[in-house]
């Protein structure tokens, strides 16, 4: 096949590159994720514990997580519900085009956008849900089998580059089964948390219109330099969702905003200015918050001295996780169990999904397995959240972590600060300060480090 013309090039190679990231990412291995029973097990602020019950009892199922091969009881079913019910955003294919490029996928290099995603997701989950919340059907959710989905893959290999050469795609990713579908509503509070459920997965979906989706938040990154195709790390991506949230104008988000730290410092009084600005009249409350600090937990590596401070913020109810990973891989961080973190992973490629329409599936916007990964292995760049409803529950986090703060940290200065003031005061940067130009350098190196590895389509 001869193509003619440099654009022509360009959109088959991007086909070509979508078509191989979309089979690469559609592989699932259904390993196995083992949890201690003699550990506590905190997700997001909540405390499991699998207790050993009865040698001759099989352990129930917990899709591909495993308990490291003992029989438990306790609070396992409480945790697998709870675990699922969390927003889960992965790569994505065959959605609508995104404006500038050839891509209709993000394989190979969205991950840390899906990952911001999912930390805001669990934000306004806490904001309109609260985090007592779990979704009634999570526990019906099941993989499908793991030999099919090799078989299918196989077929998918080939099938995907016959479509990239032909411009067609009738492709769909391996789905996760729901065993049943929802009922009735048991009363009228649970028809409204499944309304606003559902309301917060659309803001997610992949089409243009989304307050939340991907195309949304590629427009965003225009302004710092970031097109579709490239490296978004986690500082970046703060700033993205910060801008994201300010400009959403649905009216159910007018009480939720977004404060980004600069230079790891959080000063109070922005926050709170950010809390208390033009309420409508109607809604006389403070407007609740989600803070995002990016840090750095140490130099190339991470340094295990922060590990302390990293459990005690997944053991915060009001931390809304962290974006993070391991090099040149993205993870959402939402608990630990010892020295290992629980994550949800966004690398797996599944269908376009149209939110748009009425009762459109949920399942698999909802992770069935937990990923385990040792806190050594995390890459030291990231960006930690956490929600506040009000000016109050600011003031008593604020106080509660510069404590943590305080005891984890075993040098003179700790990871980030809580000062009294505006950033102005301290004549670093202005409010007027236009916030897009407030990235961290680390991010600006770690972009210019990676840029030919498998986050850029090339």
């Amino acid at each position: 096949m001869e193509a003619t013309g440099t654009d022509d090039v360009d959109k088959l190679k991007t086909k070509f590159i979508s078509a191989w990231n979309n089979m690469k990412y559609s592989w699932v291995l259904k390993t196995k994720t083992y949890f201690s029973r003699n550990s506590p097990v905190l997700l997001l602020g909540k405390c499991y514990h699998f207790k050993y019950e009865d040698e001759n009892k099989m352990l129930p199922a917990i899709s591909s997580c495993a308990i490291e091969d003992c029989v438990i009881s306790g609070n396992v079913e409480e945790f697998r519900k709870d675990f699922i019910s969390r927003i889960w955003l992965t790569y994505r294919e065959e959605f609508p085009q995104i404006e500038g490029s050839a891509l209709t996928t993000d394989c190979g290099w969205g991950c840390t956008l899906r990952t911001g995603q999912m930390l805001l997701a669990q934000g306004l989950i806490l904001h309109f849900l609260g985090r007592a919340w779990t979704w009634p059907d999570a526990l019906n959710i099941e993989n499908s089998d793991s030999e099919s989905w090799t078989s299918h893959t196989v077929k998918k290999f080939t099938a995907s580059f016959e479509a990239s050469l032909s411009g067609e795609s009738e492709l769909k990713t391996p789905s996760i089964s729901l065993k049943k579908t929802i009922g009735k509503y048991s009363d009228d509070h649970e028809m409204r948390n499944e309304i606003y459920h559902r309301k917060i997965v659309s803001w997610f979906g992949d089409s243009p219109l989304a307050l939340f989706g991907l195309h949304q938040l590629i427009e965003y990154g225009k302004k710092a330099g970031k097109k579709a195709g490239d490296w978004y790390g986690p500082a970046v991506v703060a700033h993205i969702l910060r801008k994201a949230v300010e400009e959403a104008r649905h009216p159910d988000l007018q009480g939720i905003t977004i404060y980004v730290a600069q230079d790891c410092t959080v000063y109070n009084s922005d926050v709170i200015d950010k809390q208390c600005a033009s309420m409508a009249s109607d809604n006389p409350d403070n407007k609740a918050v989600i803070i995002l600090v990016p840090v750095r937990l140490g130099g190339e590596r991470t340094n295990v001295d922060y590990l302390e401070f990293v459990k005690g913020i997944l053991s915060l109810e009001y931390c809304v996780g962290i974006i993070g990973g391991k090099p040149k891989q993205s993870y959402y961080f939402a608990g630990f169990q010892d020295d290992s973190l629980i994550y949800m992973d966004p690398h797996y490629c599944q269908s376009f999904v149209d939110v748009s329409i009425k009762d459109f599936p949920l399942e698999t916007f909802h992770c069935p397995s937990p990923k385990k990964m040792s806190f050594r292995k995390m890459d030291p760049s990231c960006t930690i959240g956490f929600y506040c409803q009000n000016v109050q529950d600011f003031e008593r986090a604020s106080e509660e972590i510069t404590k943590m703060l305080k005891v984890s940290s075993k040098e003179k200065y700790p990871l980030f600060t809580f000062v009294n003031g505006h950033s102005r005061d301290y004549d670093f940067t202005s409010t007027t300060t236009n916030e897009e130009d407030l990235f961290l350098e680390d991010e600006k190196k770690r972009l210019k480090r990676f840029s030919a590895e498998e986050f850029v389509l090339l």
